[in-house]
């Protein structure tokens, strides 16, 4: 199976809630709106294809010169485990280049995955929780 990686090609908003709905990931696929706003919003995308098939995806907010948030990283459930969500990651971090951290906040089934792609946890952050 080839895997092909793009920066360049933002997902029509169908195919992320359909990639969301089958990954594992938890976010308002029932508001359109949301997602398409979440991606309009995005200035780094990274995308996984199975021809064209959308199977994973890491969205990210940047300055690409100090700090960057990564959001969203979701893997279809039948394409985890294949090394695409790493690879995403590294991708992004390779966008990014050396001066700029990459920092992301993991749902609670995704703590042990983080490490094990070779990034650090840290303890020392803060949060204002969304109330929808």
């Amino acid at each position: 199976m080839s895997i092909t990686y793009q920066f360049d090609v933002l997902p029509n908003t169908e195919a992320i809630i359909d990639l969301y709905n089958s990954s594992t990931i938890v976010r308002p696929t029932n508001d359109k709106d949301r997602i398409s706003n979440m991606y309009a919003n995005s200035n780094l995308v990274a995308t996984a294809w199975h021809d064209d098939l959308l199977v994973g995806v890491a969205r990210s907010l940047t300055d690409f010169s100090y700090s960057c948030y990564l959001s969203d990283l979701a893997v279809r459930k039948e394409y985890q485990h294949q090394g695409i969500g790493k690879q995403l990651v590294w991708l992004t971090k390779q966008k990014l280049g050396d001066q700029c951290m990459l920092l992301l906040l993991a749902a609670p089934a995704a703590i042990e995955y983080y490490p094990k792609i070779g990034m650090d946890k840290v303890d020392s952050g803060f949060i204002i929780k969304r109330e929808q």
